[in-house]
Formats: structure tokens, sequence, C-alpha cells
């Protein structure tokens, strides 16, 4: 995807929020910050300083990146949520901010579970709460998710995002989803379509201009609404 003219400023401790739809570069502009991709024009600045301009690996410290495939070790659940820090009660926290800990309790053998090969033997929800309480663990002062609890239930999404908003207090965040529910109490959001922001604003106020957002927010509902119709078998 190609991305045109984004210019946005997210202050210290503030929530970018951005939606769209597949293929609208959401990935696109994240991967920009950690620089798995760089800019061809313009910059991204963090603390002001350009990206490019920080040693990798300093940036890349800084930054706690869950991104669509969740990427797990063939090493035990501990081993796998404690990586890159070697304080072993941060990770589980971060287990409980991420609704894993009941999960992990549950597994005959806990959190000395071995995982197969990229967590074959977790679901995909599991795979993608574990990759998000391993990026908390860190307490990086910034924290990109990039649609990273699309394969989880809305009702645990709504879990983890009541604890997000506690456990990302302090910190800048940068949340992609292609679920309005979790960027709209983002503190400024983007909409974006084919590498452009055709809408910014807030929550209440993007509804009230009645675009974009409001398009997709209903059609998300009524998809939910289908989705909860009981189904009726006849004879």
């Amino acid at each position: 995807t190609v991305l045109h003219e984004i210019s946005v400023t997210i202050p210290a401790g503030g929530t970018l929020g951005i939606v769209g739809a597949t293929g609208s570069g959401k990935s696109t502009l994240l991967e920009l910050i950690p620089r798995l991709a760089d800019v061809t024009g313009g910059r991204i600045l963090l603390d002001g300083v350009d990206v490019r301009e920080l040693p990798m690996k300093v940036l890349r410290q800084e930054i706690g990146f869950v991104p669509q495939e969740s990427l797990l070790f063939s090493e035990t659940l501990t081993t796998n949520l404690s990586y890159g820090t070697s304080h072993e009660p941060d990770a589980r926290w971060a287990a409980g901010v991420a609704q894993l800990t009941e999960t992990i309790e549950g597994f005959p053998g806990g959190w000395e579970t071995m995982l197969g090969e990229r967590g074959i033997n977790l679901s995909g929800g599991q795979k993608q709460r574990a990759a998000l309480a391993r990026a908390l663990a860190r307490r990086p002062s910034v924290v990109i998710l990039d649609d990273a609890l699309s394969a989880v239930d809305t009702h645990t999404e709504a879990a983890i995002l009541r604890g997000l908003r506690e456990a990302l207090a302090g910190r800048t965040a940068i949340i992609a989803s292609h679920r309005i529910t979790a960027i709209r109490d983002a503190s400024w959001i983007l909409v974006l379509d084919e590498g452009r922001v055709v809408e910014q604003g807030r929550h209440a106020d993007l509804l009230a201009a009645k675009g974009r957002y409001f398009a997709l927010l209903r059609r998300q509902q009524l998809e939910e609404e289908i989705e909860q119709e009981p189904v009726v078998v006849r004879d």
C-alpha cells in the first residue's frame, strides 16, 4: 500500500486509533515506526527525533510491537511471555491484562506448558493474547497493536481493552484495527482508505459527521446483529 500525505502528532501518553478496511494502509503505516520499513518521503519523529537517526536497538527497545501474525517460540509459556524482560512478575501481570491467566492455569502444565512450533498448540486468539502479553511485559514507552485482537471474540476483546486503558496509562499507544470497538476511546482517530486519511477526529465528532467512520460502525453493528440472531431449523 502506498501512503499519501499523512500528518498527525501524538502527544506522549496519548492513544492514536487507526481504522480502515483490509488493504487501506494500516499495517504499512505502523511498520514505519519501528523501521520495519522506511519512509521514502516525509519523517516519523519520536520525541522530536527522526527515527532514522536513532540506533535501531535503542529505537526498538522503546517499542512494544504486536503484529497481525503472532510469532511464538518453541519454548515454555513463561519463556515466551518473559522474552525481552528478566522480570517474571511483569509477564504474569501482562498475562492478566491480556486475559490469558485463566487459560494458562487451565493447561496441565500451567506456565511451564511447552509450545509447539510457532505456538501451534494455541488457538489464534490465544496466540494473539500471548503476543500482546509479551509486548506489555517489557513495559515499553510506545505500544503498537496491528489488528492484534482480530482473532479474539468481542467479549474477551472488551475485557482486554478495559485492562489496556490502565496498562497504557502514561504510554503512547497506536492501535490499528478493522473493528471500531477497539479504537473508539482513542485520543485521536484516523480513518484510512487506499493509503489516504479520509477522516480524522474523535469518536463522537466522527459519528456526528456521518461519513466513512459512521458507515463503518453501522455496518459492523449490523454484522454483529446478524451473527447473534438465533438459527431456526424447520422441518
